[in-house]
């Protein structure tokens, strides 16, 4: 039996799934917590991960495995491949200034790169540090990914040329090209001050990255490209991930290159693309409501099932944390059409799920304005299992909802790459998909948030 493992290295935690190789069957599991912040030692990361391993049964004992990460994270390595500092992640938004100012170098980087650059974008912060912290900016001989990086630990190797990636992880860089698979050395060379800075090579899916002994090396990927995989998403299909943010995500044969900076051209981690829009506000928004409304999870959703679609007027415009899309960051969050008879806990409630919902909705139209086929919704998160969200999902969507079975869906995407580096091909393992029946499409409530949306 060969064993293969997958990791998901997240903000929040290290999470590992052992499988079978050829049927699938989980074999093992292991979670260990990561660091609060926006700027980590990336030390911290891997004695996590080696934690994991180690329970599992160690490196050793793997014939395969593959690395999902968060996207964006800045490391930076000198000549003889030491961290230089800690790595400033993708929620370290310090570097917004410098984001504004790459889009202005280059007009067209949304050609170049597939996206108009934001502050989570690695790019802005290695040009925070050029411009900031100059004495570590002329130490740079690497830069590197959290799953390169951790990747590359895991081989021994203190060669920096020896660094490696995937595309889809690359292209949440800014500095590379999805359509050609290339970075673009100039904005390199602009972010950096130099011309002669080694970046991680890129492997290609179902090619092997490295070996650490015996034990196969992957090439990893970016954390909603490997979702995507462990979900078996394929093209047509659109994912809404309702977590402490939103995104929504599509599997599309044909790149983005949106000028207007809605969405982001990424790439996917079986050779197609995924362009993707993301929300600052999604399942927290159910938490807030919920808490001011005094009920637990499962009441909040009867409480919203109670009440009329449209919430008999009343709209909330759930910008608690400012917006993404559109991009609003001083946005606030506002109650709208409050009457005698509409201002209930009821409504309330599914006010608050419309109006996020409708923000995913908001996002998709970036993605269709993008050409991208939508065939089919899936809804993931912890919050998609709850049967008010399904629901309203549907009448705001207008499509039926599937529900994947509730999983550690990136490192089982990086499990399915490990498998396919190991056996020369991606395995077919059965993934369980619940369809739901269609509920009721409510395009009047969908336009009343859109129009309002549009207005911030």
């Amino acid at each position: 039996m060969a064993r293969v493992a997958g990791v998901d290295s997240s903000t929040q935690s290290v999470k590992i799934v052992v499988r079978d190789s050829e049927s699938g069957e989980l074999l093992a599991q292991a979670s260990h917590p990561h660091p609060d912040g926006t700027e980590v030692d990336p030390q911290l990361w891997l004695v996590a991960l080696n934690t994991v391993i180690s329970e599992v049964g160690g490196l050793e004992s793997l014939d395969a495995i593959s690395i999902g990460g968060q996207q964006h994270g800045m490391v930076l390595l000198d000549a003889q491949g030491e961290v230089i500092r800690p790595a400033l992640l993708w929620n370290d938004t310090r570097s917004a200034p410098q984001a504004t100012a790459i889009n202005q170098a280059f007009p067209d980087i949304h050609v170049k790169t597939g996206s108009q650059l934001v502050a989570s974008f690695t790019a802005s912060k290695v040009r925070w540090v050029l411009e900031n912290e100059p004495e570590n900016a002329s130490k740079i001989a690497a830069i590197a990914l959290p799953h390169d990086w951790l990747s590359w630990k895991l081989t021994g190797s203190t060669d920096i040329n020896e660094l490696f990636t995937d595309r889809s992880d690359a292209s949440g860089t800014g500095y590379f090209d999805p359509s050609t698979n290339h970075y673009v050395d100039e904005i390199v060379q602009w972010v950096t001050g130099k011309s002669d800075v080694v970046l991680p090579r890129i492997v290609a899916p179902g090619e092997i990255g490295a070996k650490a002994g015996k034990t196969i090396i992957a090439c990893g990927a970016g954390d909603n490209a490997g979702a995507a995989l462990g979900i078996g998403a394929t093209v047509g299909d659109l994912v809404i991930s309702l977590g402490t943010s939103g995104t929504a995500f599509a599997v599309s044969s044909s790149p983005a290159h949106d000028k207007s900076g809605e969405v982001a051209g990424f790439a996917d981690a079986s050779g197609n693309f995924l362009p993707l829009a993301c929300t600052l506000n999604a399942a927290k928004v159910f938490d807030s409501t919920a808490k001011i409304l005094g009920v637990d999870f499962e009441k909040f959703s009867q409480l919203a099932l109670q009440a009329n679609p449209g919430s008999d007027g009343l709209m909330m415009l759930p910008h608690f944390d400012g917006e993404r899309t559109p991009n609003r960051p001083d946005a606030e969050g506002a109650i709208l059409g409050i009457t005698h008879s509409n201002f209930t806990p009821a409504n309330i409630a599914r006010a608050s799920i419309e109006g996020v919902i409708a923000g995913l909705a908001y996002a998709t139209g970036a993605l269709r304005r993008e050409s991208v086929d939508i065939q089919r919704l899936l809804l993931v998160g912890g919050a998609a299992r709850n049967p008010a969200v399904q629901q309203i999902a549907s009448e705001i969507f207008g499509l039926p909802i599937h529900i994947p079975t509730p999983g550690e869906y990136v490192s089982e995407g990086a499990a399915i790459q490990a498998a396919w580096a190991l056996n020369g091909s991606r395995p077919q393992w059965s993934q369980s998909v619940m369809k739901l029946a269609s509920a009721a499409p409510q395009p009047a409530v969908l336009a009343r948030y859109l129009a309002a949306i549009s207005a911030i």
